[in-house]
Parts: structure tokens; C-alpha cells; sequence
């Protein structure tokens, strides 16, 4: 087993959690938040877009089955990373679309796949890439949250056409 670590963020970190949990060789994708200025953020504090934080999943994969590359294929299927601060309705800077490196070699994994990626959208890609620092789990209750609440409205109307898009797109990447 070759465990890596992958942490991004696409809007709202239920739609990008429902989809990674389900791809094959991801061993645990988890909402936390990274890329701010306080320590041990909550919720509530994220929330008001002063804390600079943004909502991200924390993913572990096996890169034996799955490698970066083909991660990053998917995040750009399944999210805009043309829109700044906003994936649909929700908007701010803790909806931002980015991703966290931990060393050089992959942030030339992810900046040549955001120039491979650029060809599939009519606007500039705008997703961040920054390095990754401390990372914090998010609330229990963000936890699973598709596979907890998926009948619920915003799970119907929003992280179920992300999932179908990922399976219609990938099929042979779903476990």
C-alpha cells in the first residue's frame, strides 16, 4: 500500500466528500477546514468568511489504485473551479476552490493538471493552490453527511448530481 494524502477544497465540503468516499482507493475522506488564521475553527466561525479558512475534505488514498493525477481528473468533473468564492448558491471565501500541496513535486501534479483541465471550461480555472498547513476536522455532524441525510433537500438538489456526474464520468473508478 502507497498512502497519500490529498486535502482540496469545491464549495461546500458534503458534495466533495459524497463523491471521493466513493472512489475506489480512497481509504477515508474527511470535512475539515485549513487555510486560515485561527487555530481549532469551528462551524460558526467559518462561516462569516473572516477566518479564512476554507471547507475542505482531508482525503487518504492508496496510490496503488488511485493516484493524484486521476483525483484531480475528478475534482474537475465534479466542481467549478471557474467560479471565485462560490460553487452554486453557495458563496464565500470558505466555498473557494483549491487545493493544498506538501511539496513541490506535487504542486506540479496539480498545476499540470489545472492546465490539462483548462481546456474543459470556456473561463479561467481560478482554483488556488497553496501549501498545505494545520488541518481541522470539521463538526461530527459534517461528517458522512450525504450518506447520513441523503434524502434531505441540499442533498437531492445539489451533492446527487455531483455523485451522478462522477459515476456516468468515471464508472470505473466507483468501489
Amino acid at each position: 500500500m502507497d498512502i497519500q494524502r490529498l486535502v482540496l477544497g469545491g464549495g461546500c465540503f458534503w458534495c466533495i466528500e459524497a463523491v471521493f468516499s466513493d472512489v475506489k482507493g480512497v481509504l477515508s475522506a474527511v470535512s475539515a477546514y485549513t487555510g486560515g488564521k485561527r487555530a481549532n475553527p469551528t462551524y460558526e466561525n467559518i462561516c462569516t468568511g473572516v477566518s479564512g479558512h476554507a471547507e475542505v475534505i482531508d482525503i487518504e488514498y492508496d496510490a496503488d489504485i488511485v493516484s493524484l493525477v486521476e483525483l484531480l481528473e475528478i475534482f474537475f468533473v465534479v466542481h467549478n473551479p471557474t467560479t471565485l468564492n462560490q460553487q452554486g448558491a453557495d458563496k464565500g471565501t470558505q466555498y473557494r476552490s483549491v487545493i493544498y500541496y506538501a511539496d513541490e513535486e506535487e504542486k506540479k501534479i496539480i498545476d499540470d493538471s489545472i492546465s490539462k483541465a483548462s481546456s474543459d471550461f470556456a473561463d479561467k480555472i481560478v482554483t488556488e493552490v497553496s501549501t498545505l498547513g494545520e488541518v481541522y476536522k470539521a463538526e461530527s455532524y459534517h461528517q458522512n453527511y450525504y450518506k447520513l441525510n441523503s434524502s434531505q433537500g441540499y442533498c437531492q438538489v445539489v451533492i446527487a448530481p455531483k455523485l451522478q456526474k462522477f459515476i456516468s464520468k468515471f464508472p470505473e473508478k466507483l468501489k
